[in-house]
């Protein structure tokens, strides 16, 4: 079946998502216990537009203060040695809240260090960090202060304090920027606790939910960095429920929210719950901003991505259509140039060919000669052109793709990695399985350097071990096929469909490899994975179950390689008169076992090694496909 073109995900899913509040690390803030100012303005979760200085009040720096100095008695020539003291850290305070700038912190802060203790110091340390980390300073440096802030806040006296996760957040986001992603989950996680018992001790959300936002953001891109797409998730829709609860119903912020997380389930190609999401954004962004706004040409164009994935190839390309109108009209040729693409290879699913190799044309005109939009056009050049049966014009097209391409591989390894895939399922539709396979690896060499495409890298090894496995190199196709199991189970769970694949595909090797034990077990755990997944009537599920029966078959296993047997014949039965040739096959097989079961001998059962779902080639591929009950 056909899925979606790669090339249509790599626009929607390169950029980190930010956070609504900025971070809530980037304003001003104070502690709920205190009198102080609220974190941020009381109506809305987006930074005041005016600071408030320091994050307490300047007195809040000691534990008796004394700031009115006008009350003293005497002359201040007759001051005490102690109201000196307190007189000088009043103006050191008073020279820090006043700061504006980075460098002017920085100084008043290294005043302020002969005259206060570390723990006086934690709120200055934080609201320091803060603004290093909001310009962009060393994140060593933001660390520094972070440190020195948690040492402060982290009392057992006191903790679960909310400028302790407001630290703990800082902390988590600062290792993120440093790809420290253990120590970062470990503070971000540690942060969400401590929200937790505060929501559970009847802290205002006011005062909470700005913080909380920021650490289920900063979990979401962590978590994505690691591999972990689907918890990514968990926590990007936690984001938007935070949003709905805190601003106003509909408004324009919550439209942006709403498309967020629809590109987030594209990106792991959940169309299906991508779509409600998608729409929500639109309905918000046409109220707002009318039908000819670039916001709205942005939610249509996700739209067709999504009506791609759910092969709903007309509805797809009509939105496709509204959204290149309107980025026309608005002068945006980037973005007109790879909806045009987009539009292509919807015409080419639905088998409109020739239009499609027409557009293409057109698009060729209008790129750079080494850019990749240029190598993009090719490669949806040689899938129009493969599906006409003209493979000399596909492999030129394709040769000149891969000569753009290899330029590419440092400066953009993700994109090219991508594309290297497409190229090699046009390589595998014309049968040159071996140029298709070293392609492959070319993308997986890249996919490797990168944690965050753990996802891809998965899906890309359990391609290759089922095109070994396919061309006869069994032994060598084990490795590839074990490596993809485990990063797609860090990926997307123990349960995940394209796990199942790839266990019966282990199955299907073992048992070459004349091991029936090993490959019963494999083919048992693919058949539970695929009737949780895909449900046990899905064909696959059906297939994998009759692969276990022939497991056990070799085994000699006969009764419970009938008991399996049975189960498929019956699963076929489902589907009525469209399995009729199956449910032949499948009587036939039983017949066979049966006989074999009383001394007769027989080694022709088939078996089936099922090969990964395949994203359609020019669109970004963030896991394996999905079969068609997946959508």
């Amino acid at each position: 079946m056909r899925k979606p073109p790669i090339s249509i995900f790599s626009q929607l899913c390169r950029h980190r998502p930010k956070s609504f509040a900025t971070l809530v690390s980037r304003n001003d803030f104070s502690d709920p216990s205190s009198s102080t100012a609220p974190l941020v303005c009381p109506t809305h979760l987006k930074p005041c537009a005016k600071t408030h200085g320091l994050l307490f009040k300047p007195n809040q720096f000691r534990t008796n203060p004394f700031r009115n100095m006008d009350t003293l008695v005497g002359n201040p020539s007759q001051l005490s040695s102690r109201q000196k003291k307190l007189k000088e850290k009043s103006e050191l305070e008073e020279a820090f809240e006043s700061a504006k700038t980075a460098e002017e912190m920085l100084k008043a802060f290294k005043d302020m260090e002969s005259a206060f203790d570390e723990r006086d110091l934690g709120l200055a340390s934080l609201k320091l960090g803060l603004k290093l980390d909001q310009e962009g300073e060393d994140p060593e440096k933001v660390l520094s202060f972070a440190n020195r802030a948690l040492k402060a806040f982290d009392r057992d006296d006191k903790p679960s304090s909310l400028l302790l996760a407001m630290t703990l957040q800082l902390m988590g986001s600062v290792n993120y920027n440093l790809k420290r992603f253990a120590d970062s989950l470990g503070y971000l996680n540690r942060a969400n606790r401590i929200l937790g018992r505060l929501e559970n001790e009847g802290l205002s959300g006011e005062d909470f939910r700005p913080v909380l936002h920021a650490v289920q953001l900063e979990l979401a891109n962590v978590k994505t960095a690691m591999g972990r797409r689907e918890e990514a998730l968990g926590h990007l829709r936690k984001c938007l429920e935070i949003k709905e609860m805190t601003l106003e119903k509909d408004c324009r912020e919550l439209g942006k929210a709403n498309r967020d997380l629809a590109e987030a389930y594209v990106a792991v190609l959940d169309f299906k719950e991508a779509l409600p999401y998608c729409m929500k954004a639109l309905e918000i962004h046409k109220k707002h901003l009318g039908q000819n706004s670039v916001e709205v040409a942005y939610d249509r164009r996700l739209l067709g991505v999504i009506y791609t994935g759910l092969e709903e190839h007309e509805k797809a390309l009509e939105q496709n259509e509204l959204s290149r109108k309107v980025l026309k009209n608005w002068g945006h040729d980037s973005d007109l140039l790879r909806a045009e693409i987009d539009a292509a290879n919807m015409q080419i699913a639905l088998g409109k060919y020739e239009t499609a190799i027409n557009t293409l044309k057109g698009v060729i005109q209008l790129t750079d000669k080494d850019s990749e939009t240029r190598a993009l056009v090719f490669i949806s050049m040689a899938k129009a052109l493969c599906n006409l049966e003209k493979f000399a014009d596909t492999k030129r097209s394709l040769e000149i793709a891969l000569g753009i391409l290899d330029k590419k591989e440092t400066a953009t390894p993700v994109e090219v990695s991508e594309a290297y895939s497409e190229i090699a399922m046009q390589y595998e539709t014309m049968n040159e399985f071996e140029t298709a396979i070293s392609l492959l690896k070319r993308s997986l060499a890249l996919l490797e350097k990168l944690p965050q495409e753990q996802h891809s890298e998965g899906s890309v090894s359990a391609r290759i071990g089922w095109l070994l496995l396919l061309t006869g190199k069994v032994a060598q196709a084990i490795p590839f096929l074990e490596g993809a199991a485990e990063r797609l189970k860090e990926s997307f769970g123990q349960k995940h469909f394209g796990v199942g694949y790839i266990y019966n595909n282990l199955g299907a090797a073992y048992l070459e490899l004349d091991r029936p034990q090993a490959a019963a077990q494999m083919f048992a755990v693919a058949k539970d994975i695929m009737d949780v997944s895909l449900g046990p009537h899905h064909a696959d599920s059906i297939e994998a179950c009759q692969n276990l029966s022939k497991a056990y078959g070799s085994m000699g296993s006969y009764a419970l390689a009938i008991e399996f047997q049975q189960r498929v014949n019956d699963a076929w039965e489902n589907h009525g008169s469209s399995a009729e040739d199956e449910l032949r096959e499948g009587r036939r097989l039983l017949e066979q076992l049966k006989k074999e079961a009383h001394g007769a001998s027989s080694k022709d059962l088939p078996i089936k090694a099922l090969p990964m779902p395949y994203t359609d080639v020019s669109s970004r591929s963030s896991q394996p496909g999905i079969p068609a009950g997946q959508k």
